[in-house]
């Protein structure tokens, strides 16, 4: 890639930024940015993590923060991560490292003061570029910089060590390769994760949803999903997964650019899925993912096949986010711009009728007042949600249903 040095941008003007990095001023040439910041920056993207590198050890960066009023907290001060946090922003400072020792899961790492080192234990190359904060020089230790030009991801080394060292590095390269990618596709890299996807097992089921849940939540992720299917990457921890699921992404995405709908997770990992209710609520605790997530995918597998007809009466019962999910997934290519539409600026209306009205229509007081009342709920949903005039109309006509006939 041309530039040597990295663009100026807003980021980097913040005044909260600026007082850390005089905070860590010190004899190896200064903090430097790492990662995300200078990678987004370099491709012209929004910056929305700023990670910096220090060859300065934990505690003195605790000490000097503290020195300078910023709040220093220790969040993973064992493999060197101190997160400062000033103007209501954090920002993660990491100590150079190099691995000690590795088990797939968790590296051991001893402190260092070389930054090639460091960078050589990083995972991709794109994602080993350094800029000093003063002078923007990039620091590019294996070729990232080309890489990036190319949108070419590579590992840094060899690919089947880098990922036996952590295994969750399989599903992070699919993430970047979704958001990064677009070059030369790396082969040796695609056939290292399918050797090593095995070891996917050994990673706690909250590091996979996360990972997989960041990948669904790209703008097009389908291509990447598409490679993990058909190289066996979601074999050893999603055995649920549909025959259909690449296809019924792409399907959803699709629909998601056509109509202009925003990326709604619950409904891309059950593109994903089979419509089986059981067995998506076991992929659910298995993952770990949180209740809400859960329950939504209940509700979303719950709903009657979508139709401009029932389209507000599924908003009715869940939310407008369950009906428009139900419908992107579930509903006929000619109901789903009409399905929408219905939906499009439209609230969910509440029963005016209560039980007190039934009784003074006449209703005895008793069983019959909630069973009364759920008929004109009903009718009143059928009827598209008419207004309070129409619903007395109704529940007036359910009371007189209900009530004996007089002889």
């Amino acid at each position: 890639m041309t530039p040597a040095r990295l663009p100026d941008s807003a980021w980097q003007h913040a005044d909260g930024l600026k007082k850390i990095l005089a905070a860590l001023d010190d004899a190896y040439g200064g903090p430097r940015y790492v990662g995300g910041a200078v990678r987004d920056t370099l491709l012209g993207l929004p910056v929305s993590d700023i990670d910096i590198a220090t060859a300065l050890l934990p505690n003195e960066v605790i000490n000097r923060l503290q020195d300078a009023g910023i709040k220093a907290i220790p969040t993973g001060i064992e493999h060197g991560t101190v997160t400062a946090a000033v103007d209501g922003k954090n920002y993660e400072i990491t100590t150079l490292r190099r691995d000690v020792a590795t088990d797939g899961r968790r590296a051991t790492v001893a402190f260092a003061t070389d930054w090639q080192e460091d960078a050589a234990r990083r995972d991709f190359t794109i994602n080993a570029l350094y800029a000093a904060p003063k002078s923007g020089e990039v620091f590019d230790y294996f070729d990232g910089l080309n890489d990036l030009e190319a949108r070419r991801l590579r590992f840094i080394g060899d690919a089947n060590q880098r990922i036996a060292e952590d295994f969750l590095r399989i599903l992070r390269y699919f993430r970047f390769l979704a958001r990064y990618g677009g070059g030369q596709m790396d082969a040796d890299a695609i056939q290292a994760c399918a050797n090593g996807a095995h070891g996917l097992t050994a990673l706690s089921r909250e590091r996979i949803a996360q990972e997989l849940t960041r990948i669904l939540a790209l703008k097009d992720p389908v291509a990447s999903v598409a490679l993990m299917i058909a190289n066996g990457i979601f074999t050893p921890f999603l055995p649920e997964l549909s025959a259909s699921a690449a296809n019924d992404l792409q399907r959803l995405v699709e629909r998601e650019a056509q109509y202009a709908q925003p990326v709604s997770l619950p409904a891309r990992f059950l593109a994903l899925l089979t419509r089986d209710i059981v067995a998506v609520d076991k992929v659910a605790a298995r993952l770990k993912l949180s209740n809400k997530m859960r329950e939504g995918f209940a509700q979303r597998l719950r709903a009657d096949a979508p139709t401009p007809a029932n389209i507000r009466a599924i908003a009715y019962r869940a939310d407008i986010d369950t009906a428009r999910d139900a419908a992107m997934l579930y509903a006929g290519e000619a109901d789903l711009p009409e399905c929408l539409a219905r939906l499009e600026q439209w609230d969910i209306p509440t029963l005016s009728i209560k039980g007190g009205e039934l009784i003074a229509m006449g209703l005895p007081a008793g069983p019959m007042v909630a069973k009364t009342l759920q008929a004109v709920e009903a009718a009143w949903i059928e009827a598209d949600f008419p207004d309070a005039a129409r619903q007395r109309a109704l529940a007036t006509q359910m009371v007189n249903a209900a009530l004996p006939r007089k002889t």
